[in-house]
């Protein structure tokens, strides 16, 4: 049995040599000798010194190889480069910055030998700031919304898939990557155990208010949820409308003195007005994604990969 393990890497330099040699050392000590890790480097602004910390672990370490990415594509599409190339039977994600302890992997496998399909760990208790805490609130509500995620599914980035879960996802050439989605549409053989959220290390999350709305939004290429709702909006506005022109004709009738006002009117024009651009906006976003993808955007672009070079005698 061959584990897979997926590290993408951000400005990771002072923590991926030390979660790669933990989390072997866990592998080991669970009786699973064969292994590989592949670190994922997403073009780190560090002036390569991400770079230089993972292509260090392949030179000491047959077992790690590196990918280099020539621009930053983001976690999910990180992890994407990593699953195109693990060739494990069961391959297994976390983070570079030890908040996915190495020490809670043994968890995660015991539950997949039950016969999950995925397992995601999850955090009772989480480490994260108030605003990141919101921020996965809001993606957790969207995701049971849009694309119909049980209500007691908990999910984290650290998680494990089977080999055919992987071999499914990477049919995948959008660039607008949201795990979840993908998984959730694979399979519903699911499960989630609580695990230890351990504090970060160094620095902080390298996920900003952007790009957490843009994770957020990637959510919409796997639902059409979002067009209905502008369907329905639709239908209750043109009753709206009508219910409204009705009152006004019969109290005019009934007060023919009233005054049409302006101002009413022009309110009124500018919220529908508003409501007609949101969705004309909304429809517009679909149809940029799906131009993007017939013009073959990239998920993300390899620069380089890096393994481990036998020395010559």
């Amino acid at each position: 049995m061959i584990y897979s393990v997926i590290i993408p890497c951000y400005k990771s330099s002072q923590t991926i040599r030390k979660v790669v040699e933990m989390t072997a050392e866990e592998l080991r000590r669970l009786n699973h000798f064969d292994f590989e890790f592949i670190l994922v480097d997403d073009y780190s602004p560090d002036n390569g010194a991400t770079l230089d910390a993972i292509r260090s672990l392949t030179d000491d370490y047959y077992f790690v190889k590196a990918i280099s990415l020539a621009r930053n594509s983001g976690q999910h599409n990180a992890v994407m480069a990593g699953l195109n190339y693990a060739s494990g039977d069961y391959i297994i994600a976390m983070d570079d910055d030890m908040q996915t302890h190495p020490s809670q992997l043994h968890l995660l496998l015991d539950e997949i030998e039950k016969g999950y399909d995925i397992v995601y760990g999850y955090y009772p208790s989480k480490k994260h700031s108030l605003f990141r805490n919101f921020g996965s609130f809001v993606n957790y509500f969207t995701v049971r919304i849009l694309i119909g995620k049980p209500k007691d599914m908990k999910t984290s980035s650290y998680w494990v898939i089977r080999r055919f879960v992987r071999d499914y996802v990477v049919l995948y050439k959008s660039p607008y990557t949201h795990l979840q989605g993908l998984f959730l549409r694979t399979t519903r053989n699911i499960s989630c155990i609580p695990i230890r959220h351990f504090e970060r290390e160094v620095g902080s999350s390298g996920y900003t208010f952007h790009k957490l709305i843009q994770l957020w939004s990637n959510i919409m290429g796997y639902s059409v949820v979002p067009l209905r709702m502008a369907t329905y909006c639709g239908y209750f506005f043109s009753l709206l409308s009508i219910l409204g022109a009705v009152f006004v004709v019969i109290r005019k009738i009934l007060v023919p003195s009233m005054a049409i006002g302006w101002p009413s009117m022009m309110c009124a024009i500018c919220f529908f007005s508003g409501i007609i651009m949101l969705f004309l906006g909304l429809i517009g976003e679909y149809l940029g994604r799906m131009f993007l993808g017939m013009n073959n955007q990239p998920q993300f672009v390899i620069r380089q990969i890096y393994e481990h070079k036998e020395e010559e005698d």
